[in-house]
């Protein structure tokens, strides 16, 4: 039992962490030091260790980056001014009992500043710790007290915003929930740093205040013991024991003021990646600064009376300083354009998929000449303009149009700009900058002077004029426009046309996230158990190139779901869910009294496109005769144009089974026409059939 008792306390022992007494045998010496009478020669050495403390304190106060690698300071604080009181405790107790016997009666530390550092004058060593008193507590303690009741208060004020601003990066993906984790701990942990600081700083400034009673106390407790008990006269007391208290109170209140000067160093410093030396050096190092400071010295030198030798010196010193620091400055240049000009010589730099750009989503290139239309300081307004097309766009479209990158192309004419979507041109202008646009909208009274063009979005006739012609123009009829709004309206007509090319499955992706905020369960139920994301994809791209705004997704992902069973052909889910949108699709499409101008086939024309749609099995991409074609389009055109000047939109209603056939064969052969069936057309909704397409038929 004993062996056993034995092994079980030295397996004991040696997991015992023998560091962490180092606080507690601290604990124990200071509450030593408060009640046991210590030798002169124990109270040098804990005198020496204190002022060891205090310099190793500030030293690492000084080479700080930041607070927080310093989060142990208020403790710290704490247990080095407990330190020094007690010391003062144990050093008054010493002074008191044996100051009668002479000036080393209370050890070499305490006479040594007594006779050396004050000379033995007990008038002048009461004199300078006055001053440092006042440098500790009013000019120091006090001033980094204030600091840190403000440090406390901001940092406190400041928490919610970051936590925030944590969680909108975490949010965003750009950092991950470690990071965040992290980040939330250094915010909490600073708010407990300064708020400790603030208490902390209490304690310097009582310290002060106590080193200033303690110096009362033993000079009066001093003198009636010297008197009183041991028969010394009035000055020899007074001489004895000032002088010990004075080298005291200076042997305490060096330290303290090193811990004030530290605490002052940790609550002023600015976060940075650098300590406070090299912050001092970088930006104390300035040229200018310098040669000013050594000219004013040098003048105030040459004032008859001042010690020129003196102020001559420190002024030349002053100025070599500034030329050091630009020769070091003019160095630096050169080390690097020696290595930017070696670097060549290492031979190419392998290739890597850095070396590999991406094409830009949106891009808008243009000639020299337009730059002045981008550059504000010049008055360009072609950024609001196309900020104000993205806008919008997103807004009828239902989601985020990219952002559109403008750069000039030195393979354009300067005049000229190109519209590029992946990479492909699909727009392009000719842009007179200093002019504008006057368009003809169909009847004018009269013409204009100046270069005659083609308004690039819808290809109408206008002309570019001076601006001093605007109003006179506006009078003729004239639409006029200056050169950004051109842009910024062909730049619109052309992603409205490719809405289909700017949605992607990240776009899809963030549109379903969006909704799911609101209606979890519809999206769960969707994807991917019933649809994949790529099926939904296309199927939005569907609605969007014929022209179907995708802002109702909740109805869109309802019907996706109910649908999803019978197929899941994009072309096919379009058409079931446009007849689900069909109040959002013809309410853009009504006249001033809410009714529904349309067009319709002539049964026999609508009869033979279902005859030949069915016999071609649910093809959609069936080709019908040359002639019948030609017929077809050319009377969709006519009754286009017809209705159009009516003032109706072209609206043209078929049966469900030809519309999608009908829809993709029009859209890039009959300018602005709707196609619909009947089943997208609310049943409250009122319908005015003002024309009947007909067409020459060989069967």
């Amino acid at each position: 039992m004993s062996t056993l008792t034995m092994s079980t306390i030295r397996q004991r022992l040696s997991k015992f962490e023998f560091s962490g007494l180092g606080i507690p045998f601290l604990v124990l010496l200071i509450m030593g030091m408060l009640v046991i009478p210590l030798p002169a020669l124990l109270l040098d050495i804990l005198f020496t260790f204190n002022i060891l403390i205090s310099l190793i304190i500030i030293m690492i106060a000084i080479g700080t980056r930041k607070p927080l690698e310093f989060s142990s300071f208020p403790s710290v604080l704490l247990f080095a001014t407990m330190l020094r009181l007690a010391l003062n405790v144990a050093s008054t107790r010493i002074i008191l009992v044996n100051g009668h016997e002479g000036e080393h009666a209370a050890g070499a530390v305490i006479a040594a500043f007594g006779e050396f550092v004050i000379s033995g004058n007990y008038l002048v060593g009461f004199i300078i710790f006055s001053i440092l008193m006042i440098i500790n507590f009013i000019v120091v303690t006090k001033g980094a007290g204030r600091v840190s009741e403000v440090n406390a208060r901001f940092t406190l004020d400041a928490m919610p915003g970051k936590q925030m601003a944590i969680d909108a990066d975490l949010n965003a993906g750009s950092i991950t929930q470690e990071i965040a984790k992290k980040r939330r701990d250094e915010i909490a942990q600073e708010a407990d740093f300064f708020g400790s600081m603030d208490g902390a700083s209490k304690f310097v400034s009582g310290d002060a205040m106590a080193g200033l009673l303690i110096l009362g106390i033993n000079v009066i407790g001093g003198l009636a013991i010297g008197v009183a008990q041991h028969g010394l006269t009035f000055a020899d007391a007074g001489r004895l024991y000032v002088l010990l208290t004075i080298g005291d109170g200076l042997v305490a209140q060096i330290p303290s003021l090193f811990l004030s000067l530290a605490t002052a160093i940790i609550v002023t410093r600015v976060t940075t990646a650098e300590s406070m030396t090299e912050q001092a050096v970088t930006q104390l190092s300035n040229p200018t600064a310098l040669f000013i400071g050594g000219g004013i010295l040098a003048v105030l030198g040459l004032v008859p009376g001042m010690p020129h030798m003196v102020f001559l010196t420190l002024a030349l010193a002053t100025a070599g300083l500034g030329l050091m620091v630009i020769q070091k400055e003019e160095n630096i240049v050169t080390e690097s354009e020696e290595q930017a000009a070696l670097a060549p010589a290492t031979g190419p730099k392998e290739l890597d998929w850095d070396d590999v750009d991406q094409v830009d989503l949106i891009g808008l290139e243009i000639g020299y000449g337009l730059i002045p239309l981008v550059n504000p300081d010049t008055g360009g307004q072609l950024m609001p303009r196309v900020k104000g097309v993205r806008k919008k766009l997103s807004a009828e479209l239902g989601f985020l149009v990219q952002p559109v990158r403008i750069r000039d192309a030195l393979n354009l004419d300067p005049d000229v700009y190109h519209i590029v979507l992946n990479g492909v041109m699909r727009g392009r202008g000719e842009i007179k900058a200093g002019r504008e646009l006057a368009i003809n909208p169909g009847k004018v009274y009269g013409t204009l002077e100046g270069i005659k063009t083609k308004e690039p979005a819808f290809g109408l006739d206008a002309v570019w004029i001076d601006p001093g012609q605007r109003d006179y123009a506006r009078t003729l009829g004239y639409t006029v426009v200056d050169p950004a709004t051109a842009m910024a309206t062909h730049l619109n007509k052309v992603l409205r046309d490719n809405a289909s090319d700017l949605l992607s499955h990240d776009e899809t992706q963030q549109l379903l996230d969006k909704l799911a905020a609101k209606s979890p369960k519809l999206v769960e139920d969707l994807v991917p158990g019933k649809m994949a994301l790529g099926v939904i994809t296309r199927t939005l791209q569907h609605l969007l190139t014929e022209g179907v705004s995708i802002r109702d997704m909740r109805t869109i992902v309802e019907t996706l779901s109910e649908v999803s069973g019978k197929t899941q052909d994009p072309e096919q889910l379009t058409a079931l869910v446009r007849p689900k949108l069909g109040r959002m699709i013809v309410q853009e499409l009504l006249d001033m009294k809410d009714s529904l101008p349309v067009m319709t086939l002539a049964p026999e024309l609508e009869q033979l496109l279902h005859n030949v749609l069915s016999n071609s099995n649910g093809n959609q991409n069936v080709v019908i005769e040359p002639g019948l074609a030609e017929s077809l389009f050319s009377a969709l055109r006519e009754a286009s144009r017809t209705v159009e000047e009516q003032g109706h939109p072209g609206v043209l209603v078929v049966a469900p089974s030809i519309r999608p056939w009908l829809s993709k064969m029009v859209r890039h052969r009959v300018n602005e026409l709707t196609v619909l069936s009947y089943t997208e057309i609310p049943d409250d909704q009122a319908v005015k059939v003002i024309y009947t397409v007909e067409a020459q038929m060989k069967s």
